[in-house]
């Protein structure tokens, strides 16, 4: 996927369409991107923390099927930062590509 490396676009902030810089957003580690998931959280209770009684109901039930394999794809993240008033936002909804380039 080749998207151009400044294009207009409507800014939020300035509340008209100007041209914006386009950069894609350095991928962060499952930990960090959300700390506060429930895996997390879950991961913490289990280390000793909040501990409690009982088995939570789901170690005595059967393990589900797990879904193998790896996507192909990631979704984009686009970050645009306007030339007018410099602020950035991200793209509402990202799009699947194996490969994206700016050019």
């Amino acid at each position: 996927m080749k998207k151009p490396k400044e294009f207009n676009r409507h800014c939020p902030f300035c509340n008209k369409h100007t041209s914006h810089k386009v950069s894609i957003a350095k991928k962060r580690t499952k930990g960090s991107a959300h700390p506060m998931s429930a895996g997390s959280k879950i991961r913490t209770m289990l280390r000793g923390r909040w501990r409690g009684m009982g088995n939570l109901g789901k170690y005595s039930k059967p393990p589900k099927p797990k879904m193998v394999g790896k996507k192909l794809s990631k979704k984009t993240d686009f970050r645009y930062t306007c030339k007018g008033c410099g602020k950035s936002h991200v793209q509402s909804e990202g799009i699947r590509a194996k490969k994206v380039e700016l050019v």
